[in-house]
């Protein structure tokens, strides 16, 4: 039987540093998750650098992508969260211009960024997840209430770092929630809220990370949680024992495959008390602050951040380089 924690994909292997070539950090944006992309982007360039590889740092709010296509560049690591850097727009104008990139592909990174179709695939491939429903209005998050119960999560279909999402209790709330969520597009997704422990398992290169247990003190793992707390707690692995580990990452590896996802990511997770982990989301960009998840996986795999960084950007060598043993060359060259 395969490895359930080995996606059918593997590690290209750079040992020359080189072989990158000119390398673009791609930070900032204009998206509402600018300043963590900031702090990701910053922490990857200098990581990087450290490791001799030739990186510079590109704002696309500050400098136009036609700037970039005649810059000179030979890849990019990808370190834009949310809208315009994680949902395949970034990824297909690379693609367009023949520039390697890191992580997932368009339609992954395009499907993995909406929540209301990611949820929809899960269900299909029988990935266990919460229940949910999807609203456009009120009327319709009204008629989801009745459907779903509360408590319950209500969150944008396509922003991450929890932006725009709110736990609620009770149907006075519903409408505000509800109100917030489509600031940020035409579609909230409501969501059956799990009472219980919430995980995270990382993937890079095929393979799934130790998890993560997350315990936090405010309502649910948001925003500040995520960035600002001292005071949330990460336990890791986050399991008591081989085979529960061993479930969550088969769980994270048939999400991040049934959506096509690629290189590395993330997959978050709520179990109740019955102990059945129910996939969330897939993040294809996940943060890499002095907070972040993905950093702290790969520690206890042994992976400091440099060399994480150097792996991720390993991923952006194609299939077609490693298997023809092709040099990078220069783009253009």
């Amino acid at each position: 039987m395969t490895d359930p924690t080995v996606i059918l994909e593997q590690r290209q292997l750079v040992t020359n540093v080189g072989d990158f070539g000119r390398v673009a950090v791609m930070l900032g944006g204009d998206s509402s998750e600018r300043e963590v992309s900031l702090d990701t982007g910053a922490a990857v360039l200098q990581a990087l650098q450290s490791k001799g590889v030739d990186a510079e740092a590109w704002d696309p709010a500050e400098n136009t992508m036609r700037e970039f296509a005649s810059a000179g560049f030979d890849r990019v690591w990808i370190a834009l969260h949310g809208p315009g850097g994680e949902d395949g727009a970034l990824q297909g104008m690379l693609q367009w211009l023949e520039i390697p990139y890191t992580g997932s592909g368009v339609m992954a990174s395009a499907i993995a960024m909406d929540k209301v179709r990611s949820k929809h695939l899960f269900r299909a491939a029988g990935i266990p997840t919460p229940d949910y429903a999807i609203a456009r209005s009120l009327a319709d998050a009204s008629v989801a209430a009745e459907q779903l119960g509360f408590p319950m999560i209500v969150k944008p279909s396509g922003q991450g770092s929890s932006v725009g999402m709110s736990k609620i209790f009770e149907r006075a709330e519903l409408n505000d929630a509800v109100e917030v969520a489509l600031q940020f597009g035409d579609t909230a997704l409501l969501e059956q809220c799990i009472v219980g422990d919430e995980f995270t398992v990382s993937v890079l290169q095929g393979r799934a990370l130790p998890s993560i247990r997350i315990v936090t003190p405010r309502v649910f793992y948001d925003y500040r949680a995520k960035y600002e707390s001292d005071r949330t707690e990460y336990i890791c692995p986050g399991t008591a024992n081989e085979d529960d580990e061993s479930l969550y990452a088969e769980l994270a590896i048939a999400a991040f495959n049934e959506l096509g996802c690629s290189g590395w990511g993330r997959v978050d997770f709520m179990t109740g008390g019955d102990g059945q982990p129910l996939v969330l989301e897939v993040n294809t960009v996940p943060g890499m602050t002095s907070h972040s998840l993905v950093p702290m996986a790969a520690r206890e795999e042994g992976i400091d951040f440099e060399n994480l960084c150097w792996r991720i950007l390993e991923t952006s060598i194609s299939r077609a380089d490693a298997l023809t043993n092709v040099e990078v060359a220069a783009h253009g060259t």
